[in-house]
C-alpha cells in the first residue's frame, strides 16, 4: 500500500522541466501509482532519476531504455497516455 506522504511525493517529482514530460507522468502518477504493486512503485521512482530528455526520449519510442524492467513501466505509461487520459492544462 502506498502511504499518502509516498504518493504526494512521487506526484510532486513527476513534476518535470518539460511539458511534454508533464502531460505524459502527471495523469499516470495521478491515477494509476495507487493501483500499482510495491514494485512498481520502486521502479517510478528510479524512472524519475532519468533525465529529462532521456525519459522524454524513451516515452515516445525515439529510443528504448537499457533496463528491461523499466522499458514495462515505461510501456504503461504510454499505453496509459494512449488511453485518452485527460491531460493537464
Amino acid at each position: 500500500m502506498l502511504s499518502d506522504i509516498a504518493y504526494k511525493k512521487m506526484l510532486w517529482h513527476s513534476r518535470r522541466g518539460m511539458w511534454e514530460l508533464d502531460i505524459l507522468l502527471l495523469p499516470f502518477a495521478e491515477k494509476m501509482l495507487p493501483q500499482l504493486d510495491a514494485s512498481d512503485h520502486k521502479l517510478y521512482e528510479r524512472l524519475l532519476t532519468e533525465e529529462d530528455q532521456d525519459l522524454f526520449a524513451c516515452l515516445v519510442e525515439r529510443v528504448q531504455h537499457p533496463d528491461k524492467e523499466l522499458q514495462t513501466l515505461i510501456a504503461k505509461i504510454r499505453d496509459f497516455a494512449a488511453s485518452g487520459v485527460a491531460r493537464p492544462h
